[in-house]
């Protein structure tokens, strides 16, 4: 049995290996990217940050990954779960361990982190729920409330649904008889306080655990199912150290798979309608959790997919920030689609109606620019002058935030088609909309200035520093700075400073957050020498699909043991 550790420093070395002897990096990479054999190794485009050539290079032999592109990361099998689930050490052991068979032995309650006791906390509280949704008598109640709603026993200890007791405090006793204090269960976000008193969060729902990617639960939806209609009808979790909603997908822990063998997912509003569409076959499916869709979200679901299907109500009083979802997914460059759903009906209410009916609206999905044009033109006559303006203003927004340009120009072409009007029409009344966004966008701010690199914004700090204590320059030796950079700290270690005066002047008056100078020069030359190792990776990197193109293995393994050393120098840091 090995202990839970707070962080991967904290872990024994044995009990790292004996993990990673049971699992191979390969296999758990493939679960996330699909590979190809390069030589010894295997490649793919990198999977935490865009590109089209492929960067991201696993050794089998070392049980290693690097990227050599822009983002440089790397590491075992640990910092790739890590890095690709969003999570921290003591949550990529629990993955990883689960994976290996390897159990973990539990710290006592004094040793253990408070990410750890709330995992605990949570664990018991579905455990809790669930025995209740099966003995309780108000429990097999709400148990034949989802049954009647379509939802299948099978289904229900799937998903670990439960009932969570119309009393006061049932589950805040239940968990202080197992040794938590009352203050921890309401830290925990499962019980609230009011003033020298504390009461269940949830009584008398049917509860929704939200899981993790590892399937550990972390947080609860709570829905009414008897009552009136003063009730929520929906009650969630508040914010804790393993929850943030803006994060997290319900579903997802067993989506993801499926996602990747489908090449898609469909996102949906309800915890019923993916219980129920994952029931009849659709495994694919994962619900925002009554959230709008964030950036968030989207940067997980990318990590799977780059293709959306959404089933969401777009006549709803909240189609706005659908919308708005939408096109945030879009500028990611996702490709989203539109389930379009009969009026009023939900997918659950689809599926218990008639399966079929949701399969076929599954089946012909329409490009969102296709729904968008549906509803634009919906009750209004195009041969009418006043119809065709009001269907332009609503569409030509929606047409210029199309990041391609051959897509944007389809778009433009079937609008001018479908109101009759000539195309270089639009094409004008576009540009009027672009320069019209754009001046409101400058107003508000939101207009952002060209983004400096990590290298360019670690420079200009040292030189803040070094033109506020010229006595640090000493510190920057054998560091190589760009020949703008290195201009300055010359004239500063030579005592020609008027020479750049006004470069020099603008350092030193830069506001710089450092309590101590010292200890920021040293970081940022710390980090300066690792972005230029970086950089030397990303050039061998283009030596070796040269050297691989040219078929040159002698020089191919030169390169890929230069590439190993560096990747160690880097480790250094």
């Amino acid at each position: 049995m090995l202990q839970f550790p707070y962080n991967k420093k904290d872990m024994p070395d044995n009990t790292i290996e004996e993990i990673k002897s049971r699992l191979d990096l390969v296999e758990i990479v493939k679960e996330y990217v699909q590979l190809e054999k390069v030589g010894s190794n295997m490649r793919a485009p990198c999977p935490f940050h865009a590109e089209k050539t492929p960067s991201f290079f696993v050794s089998p032999t070392r049980q290693t990954w690097r990227c050599f592109g822009g983002c440089g990361e790397g590491g075992d099998m640990f910092d790739f779960v890590m890095k690709m689930e969003g999570v921290e050490f003591i949550d990529a052991l629990r993955l990883l361990a689960k994976k290996a068979g390897v159990k973990l032995e539990k710290k006592s309650r004094e040793e253990r982190g408070e990410r750890e006791k709330l995992y605990e906390l949570y664990e018991l509280a579905v455990q809790f729920y669930e025995k209740q949704l099966q003995a309780s008598r108000k429990g097999k109640r709400a148990k034949n409330y989802l049954i009647e709603r379509g939802i299948s026993s099978e289904s229900i200890k799937t998903w670990r649904l439960g009932y969570s007791p119309d009393s006061w405090q049932s589950l805040s006793e239940f968990l202080i008889s197992k040794g938590y204090r009352r203050q921890e269960v309401i830290k925990s976000g499962l019980a609230i306080k009011k003033d020298d008193h504390s009461y269940d969060r949830f009584r008398g729902r049917i509860m929704f655990p939200i899981m993790n990617t590892a399937s550990s639960p972390i947080a609860f939806g709570g829905r009414v199912f008897e009552g009136d209609d003063k009730t929520a009808k929906y009650l969630n979790s508040p914010q804790t150290p393993l929850y943030d909603k803006s994060k997290v997908l319900y579903g997802l822990d067993k989506a993801k798979m499926e996602i990747r063998r489908h090449g898609f997912c469909i996102l949906v509003e309800g915890y019923t309608d993916v219980i129920m569409s994952s029931q009849m076959g659709h495994g694919n499916v994962i619900s925002t959790s009554g959230t709008a869709l964030t950036d968030q979200q989207l940067n997980i679901l990318q990590r799977y997919t780059k293709n959306i299907y959404t089933a969401f109500d777009m006549d709803s009083a909240g189609a706005s920030a659908t919308k708005k979802g939408i096109e945030m997914a879009r500028k990611k460059d996702f490709d989203v689609k539109v389930i379009d759903l009969p009026e009023g009906k939900d997918p659950a209410d689809l599926i218990k109606e008639d399966p079929e009916k949701w399969k076929k609206a599954v089946e012909e999905v329409e490009n969102i620019m296709e729904f968008y044009f549906k509803a634009a033109f919906r009750g209004k006559n195009p041969t009418e002058p006043k119809d065709k303006k009001e269907i332009a203003i609503e569409l030509l927004p929606l047409i210029k935030r199309i990041p391609n340009s051959i897509e944007r120009s389809h778009w433009i072409k079937k609008l001018a088609e479908e109101i009759n009007v000539n195309e270089k029409a639009i094409v004008d009344q576009l540009a009027k909309t672009e320069s019209k966004e754009k001046k409101e966008n400058i107003k508000s701010g939101e207009v952002k200035s060209e983004r400096k690199s990590r290298k360019e914004i670690l420079e200009e700090r040292i030189l803040s520093i070094a033109a506020k204590k010229p006595e640090m320059i000493e510190k920057i030796e054998n560091v190589t700075l760009s020949p703008f950079s290195q201009d300055i700290i010359n004239a500063l270690k030579t005592g020609k400073e008027n020479q750049l005066k006004e470069k020099v002047d603008y350092f030193a008056l830069r506001p710089i957050e450092a309590e101590d100078y010292e200890k920021e020069m040293d970081s940022c030359i710390r980090e300066i020498k690792k972005e230029n190792i970086k950089k030397e990776l990303r050039e061998a990197h283009l030596k070796i699909k040269k050297a691989e193109k040219d078929k040159n293995k002698k020089e191919l393994k030169v390169l890929t043991e230069e590439v190993y050393e560096l990747s160690k120098k880097l480790q250094e840091f």
